[in-house]
Parts: structure tokens; C-alpha cells; sequence
């Protein structure tokens, strides 16, 4: 989204018991043995719980966000984001544009408005059945369905037009913030004018992230 428009997946087995022959009757049943492992052995432990989200913290100059990402629902889009967060793409990147009531983007611009190089583009996952509703983190892309690389936004309200319709592709949401949304909103309040080649929304005072890192991974 270079520019997000306003109106946007018995073994069957059988067991034969034998039975033995059954002991006389005036013989007495044998008193039943303890091992003494079986005396010392530790109570079984409860199996750890295995995460199915992986969440990232959002270090920014304004505050810190905790996104837990849909790794199931959008896989090569959390993939993708997870690349560029390990490789350190995001660190010392800046939110570009801010649209009140609208959306958060960033991910690509320096401070000086210079632009960090992007890998491949990625397919569109926007089908996923996630919608575009406040807090939530979506890829941003170009008018191309399939243009995303590795800048994202945050939706401060819900947006239904950034959803897909059986004639259009929709900008995939891959994720929700699941605390710091009030850093977020502070960040959607900011004035916004000029800034580098970009003519309008751009916070006056650049807010940096300052990194991105993975705080879970979920289960493979």
C-alpha cells in the first residue's frame, strides 16, 4: 500500500487377550507386588502449553505494543513479517503516514526519508476471513493485489472499504495488538504535513521503531 485507497485454508489395530487358566479354587490369589519404582516414581507432569501465536513486541519512541500475529490464518504473511523483524529491517525505520481515524503505516522510511530495499513481494492472503477492524495489523501494498513487501499499518478504527469483495482483493491482516492499543491511538493523533517525497501525513516529529522482537513462537 503505497497508498491505501479510501473505499480496499487406525491404524486399526485389534489386541487378542489370552486369558490364562484360571487357578484352583482353594488357591489363594497372590497378594499384589509394588516395584520400588513404582513407589518412588514421580507424579506425572502436566504437558507445558504450546503457543499457536506467535507475538512480537513493537519498541517505538512513543511506547511499546505486544501484536499477537494469525500464523495459521495468514502463514506466508506472518512469515514474511517475522523475516524482516529477525533480519533487523524495521529497527530504526519511522510510521510514515498517519490518517486519523484511518491508519499507522511504516516500515520502510529512514528518518531522513531515505528507503530501505525490500525483498520479493509476497501473494495476498487478504481471503483469510480476517477483517479489518481496529487494532488490527495489516501489509501494505500498492494498487497490485500482490505488491506487499515489508511495510504494514495499523487500523485505528474498522475498516470494512480495506476488506475483500468477491470483485476485489482486500490488504491482508495478519495480526491484532493485545496491549499498548493507547500507544497506539497516541501515535494516530499526531499532526502530520510534509516530509522527504512525501507530501502529506507524515508525523512532524518522526516516531521510530526501534526494533521489533519476537517474545513467542507458535507451535510448528
Amino acid at each position: 500500500m503505497n497508498r491505501l485507497p479510501a473505499a480496499a485454508l487406525a491404524l486399526l489395530f485389534s489386541t487378542v487377550i489370552l486369558a490364562a487358566d484360571p487357578a484352583p479354587a482353594d488357591a489363594p490369589a497372590p497378594a499384589a507386588q509394588s516395584s520400588p519404582e513404582a513407589q518412588t516414581a514421580p507424579a506425572a507432569q502436566p504437558e507445558a502449553e504450546v503457543p499457536v501465536h506467535t507475538k512480537v513486541r513493537i519498541v517505538t519512541s512513543m511506547g511499546t505494543m505486544v501484536v499477537e500475529l494469525e500464523d495459521a490464518r495468514a502463514p506466508l504473511t506472518v512469515a514474511n513479517f517475522l523475516r524482516y523483524a529477525r533480519e533487523g529491517h524495521y529497527e530504526g525505520t519511522i510510521f510514515q503516514r498517519v490518517i486519523a481515524n484511518f491508519v499507522v503505516q511504516g516500515g520502510a522510511y529512514l528518518p531522513d526519508f531515505k528507503k530501505r530495499p525490500a525483498h520479493e513481494t509476497i501473494p495476498n492472503e487478504s481471503g483469510n476471513g480476517l477483517r479489518n477492524t481496529r487494532g488490527t495489523i495489516g501489509m501494505a501494498r500498492t494498487d497490485s493485489p500482490h505488491s506487499a513487501s515489508a511495510q504494514f499499518f495499523f487500523n485505528l478504527a474498522d475498516n470494512p472499504d480495506l476488506d475483500p469483495l468477491p470483485t476485489r482483493w482486500g490488504y491482508t491482516v495478519f495480526g491484532h495488538v493485545v496491549q499498548g492499543l493507547e500507544v497506539l491511538d497516541r501515535i494516530g493523533n499526531l499532526p502530520t504535513g510534509a516530509g522527504g517525497e512525501l507530501k502529506e501525513d507524515v508525523p512532524l516529529k518522526p516516531v521510530i521503531i526501534q526494533k521489533i522482537e519476537i517474545i513467542s513462537s507458535a507451535s510448528p
